[in-house]
């Protein structure tokens, strides 16, 4: 058997695979078991609190009856229903959370993800993704106003003629000016992606927010 190519084929093949195992798996499991897993309200930051205020302005009695005040518990209620929502759609099945150091994606996509920003809730399990019908989202959060993410939800090819991605009325009471409580939530969490790197867009903030973190 050792002797033979199928053997040796065997053999490497088994080798690799602990090698991958090893590597990307014990390996960063031990070198990060001490790293704290941060909660939701931990990882609220004062970027997606903007957006999360600005929803409160754009659709005032939406807002309040899905999540009263705003408040940075209530922004992470909302994180965490969003990606609840996220993940109930199948939103992972066409886009990733993982920019890769290859291919120039960090031209498209922005900055190359490190492994401390999967360490919260949020993040888990961790939405790499293998397919990319749609852009990679790791770093949306502040790309987009949230009006511009109402309607792309309500009808995708009303701003992306060749989008396959499907409708999502069901966010909504009737109209992209109505959201409900799932698409607040939704948008919230779409916005927070990637709120926490230094390239998060700063054009919508409020004046008071500017040029802080």
């Amino acid at each position: 058997m050792f002797e033979s190519k199928t053997g040796i084929f065997f053999i490497a093949g088994i080798g690799f695979f602990v090698l991958a195992f090893v590597s990307n798996g014990l390996l960063p499991m031990i070198m990060y078991q001490d790293l704290h897993e941060q909660t939701a309200e931990e990882v609220v930051n004062r970027r997606v609190m903007v957006q999360f205020r600005d929803l409160s302005e754009r659709y005032p009695d939406a807002f309040t009856k899905a999540f009263g005040e705003v408040s940075e518990e209530k922004c992470a209620e909302a994180l965490r229903l969003g990606r609840q929502v996220y993940i109930g759609e199948g939103c992972w099945h066409c886009h990733s959370q993982f920019v890769r150091p290859v291919s120039n994606e960090s031209q498209r996509f922005g900055a190359v993800s490190k492994t401390e920003e999967y360490q919260n809730e949020l993040q888990r399990p961790v939405m790499f993704g293998t397919r990319r019908v749609g852009p990679d989202l790791s770093r949306e959060g502040g790309r987009h106003a949230n009006d511009w993410h109402a309607v792309h939800f309500f009808r995708p090819k009303s701003v992306s003629a060749d989008s396959p991605m499907p409708d999502y009325p069901w966010f909504f009471d009737g109209a992209p000016d109505m959201p409900n409580r799932r698409g607040l939530a939704i948008m919230t969490y779409v916005q927070w992606l990637g709120s926490w790197h230094e390239t998060y867009p700063y054009y919508e903030e409020l004046p008071e927010m500017q040029g802080e973190d």
